[in-house]
């Protein structure tokens, strides 16, 4: 399975990624908001 980011550009194992709008996060109280940096994603 691979995953794009919002320009097209394909995600790899590592890789930061900006969030560009809030996420809600299932199972947790919590909600990613916008501008996080995530860091080496997998």
């Amino acid at each position: 399975m691979e995953h794009r980011d919002s320009n097209g550009t394909e995600l790899k194992d590592g890789d930061n990624v900006t969030l560009i709008k809030d996420l809600k996060v299932k199972g947790a109280n919590t909600t990613l908001k916008r501008g996080t940096m995530i860091r080496g994603i997998d």
